[in-house]
């Protein structure tokens, strides 16, 4: 018998800063969401954590708040672009490759 998946997950960056997201949020990335789907026994899935190896702290959090504002617009219109420094942007373009995040990458 599965149990409920956690409300919340924690994402750890390769430097170790982690941030703790709503789970639907985070499943904004195809690999995320692959990675904590309950029917997957992944690691991930049962400690409800995921380290990102490739992806640094300060680019990480980018993401998350890209995860809240993504959620937060899903259907509104007329949205605001939201404010990505330039000096992340390859970096946060590697990032959303990595995590399967369309979304993210038409958005730089």
């Amino acid at each position: 018998m599965m149990k409920e998946p956690s409300t919340y997950i924690t994402l750890v960056s390769n430097d170790g800063f982690e941030f703790i997201v709503r789970r639907d949020a985070a499943c904004v990335s195809g690999a995320i969401r692959r990675m904590v789907d309950p029917r997957s026994n992944f690691t991930e899935a049962i400690e409800n954590r995921c380290v990102l190896e490739n992806i640094n702290g300060v680019v990480l959090e980018k993401v998350c708040e890209y995860f809240y504002y993504s959620e937060k617009n899903r259907n509104a219109k007329d949205v605001p672009d939201m404010e990505i420094p330039p000096e992340l942007c390859l970096e946060l373009l590697v990032a959303a490759d990595y995590l399967k995040s369309v979304s993210l990458v038409s958005m730089l």
